[in-house]
């Protein structure tokens, strides 16, 4: 324990800083929590610390700080090095490791000096020290600066958290977890080659729905339909690409792949059936004159960022684009076409019916095509 006076002796020599700085306003917003067993040593930092205008917390031991940090997450810690039930270094380490207050900056205060407990505070993650007796216009100024790395810190969170936010909306999480990890390589304009599986599917007889029904009803019935259905393709790691009216395109195997990517999409294309049927049992006469068709198909593209440094889309382009589309359009009664690229790499996986070989819009060359009938176990 560490006698009060040599901490205060020291600080009573120093005068606070200017308390009329209209910096200091935007202070009452930041908060400290100031950890040690001796009460005036406690209020002798609260009293400086308070005038700089921060809200100022204390405690006296390491458990009530680790449960006033994990209530009100602080936005810098003060933690004297020895504690009644647990070293300010087990206090820091906690700290760290916590999810929600893991980038808190951290002060030791203590009247050890040897390099060894310097070290072990370390780490323990600290940031800084301050060794008693010290100089309060010193230990104000390094609050200040530890402060101002942690606004910093806390943006840069911020921004990470919005662009993780803003790329799950087109990916899944591992995905997203993985570009952002190598942002350079994925959020740059260009493309390169790719072996992907493309997957089209268009909500039929929703033309016809949306000339009987108001805007505002056929949005809601789209949007319902398509929150469900585009979480499947997120489930079997699919890249979300774009809607196209009352149309959804997707594609597995970019920009990463996970080893199973045709057979991921073609899963996904059977279970995304199942579910639309159930939806048309559940809602009944909203959905009863609508079906959903699907076309896949499989093979080399490119794959990349299309259009400008300001506005760009991370798609697919080639021809197993234009195929795949073409399946779906032919598609009918609920029907889930497949290209026999596609099932040569499923075959085992899947039952089909082989259906006539057939010149697709736009194509010279008939295709042996195959209908999508369930998943083998």
């Amino acid at each position: 324990m560490h006698r009060p006076s040599d901490l205060v002796q020291t600080i009573g020599t120093n005068k606070p800083m200017n308390t009329q700085d209209s910096s200091l306003i935007s202070n009452q917003n930041l908060h400290i929590l100031v950890v040690d067993d001796d009460w005036m040593n406690r209020e002798v930092l609260e009293a400086y610390l308070q005038t700089q205008h921060y809200r100022v917390s204390s405690a006296a031991n390491g458990k009530d700080a680790l449960r006033i940090a994990d209530d009100d997450v602080p936005d810098l810690l003060m933690l004297d090095v020895m504690l009644p039930d647990m070293s300010g270094f087990d206090v820091c380490r906690l700290i760290k490791q916590g999810d929600k207050t893991k980038f808190v900056p951290v002060v030791m205060v203590t009247a050890l000096e040897s390099d060894d407990d310097r070290l072990k505070a370390i780490e323990a993650g600290a940031d800084d020290f301050v060794t008693k007796p010290f100089n309060s216009l010193l230990m104000l100024t390094r609050v200040k600066s530890l402060l101002r790395l942690k606004k910093l810190s806390d943006e840069l969170q911020a921004r990470t958290e919005l662009l993780q936010k803003v790329l799950n909306r087109y990916v899944d999480k591992d995905i997203a977890d993985v570009i952002m990890i190598d942002p350079d390589r994925y959020l740059k304009l260009g493309g390169e080659m790719r072996h992907v599986t493309v997957f089209f599917g268009d909500l039929s007889g929703f033309t016809a729905f949306a000339e009987k029904n108001s805007p505002q009803e056929a949005i809601k019935v789209l949007n319902i339909v398509f929150s469900e259905l585009t979480q499947l393709i997120f489930d079997h790691h699919g890249t979300f690409d774009k809607y196209i009216g009352d149309e959804m395109m997707a594609f597995f195997g970019a920009p990463v792949s996970t080893g199973d990517d045709t057979l991921n999409a073609v899963t996904m294309a059977w279970q995304m059936q199942q579910a639309f049927n159930a939806m048309k049992e559940r809602l009944g006469a909203q959905l009863e004159n609508l079906s959903l068709e699907m076309g896949l198909h499989t093979g080399m593209v490119v794959v990349g960022n299309v259009g400008s440094e300001q506005t760009m889309n991370y798609t697919v382009i080639g021809d197993v684009v234009n195929t795949a589309k073409r399946l779906q359009e032919i598609a009918n009664g609920q029907q889930i076409l497949i290209s026999e690229d596609t099932y040569k790499e499923v075959k085992d996986r899947v039952e089909v019916n082989r259906l006539e070989s057939q010149v697709l819009p736009g194509k010279r060359e008939p295709m042996v095509l195959y209908e999508l009938k369930g998943l083998k176990p």
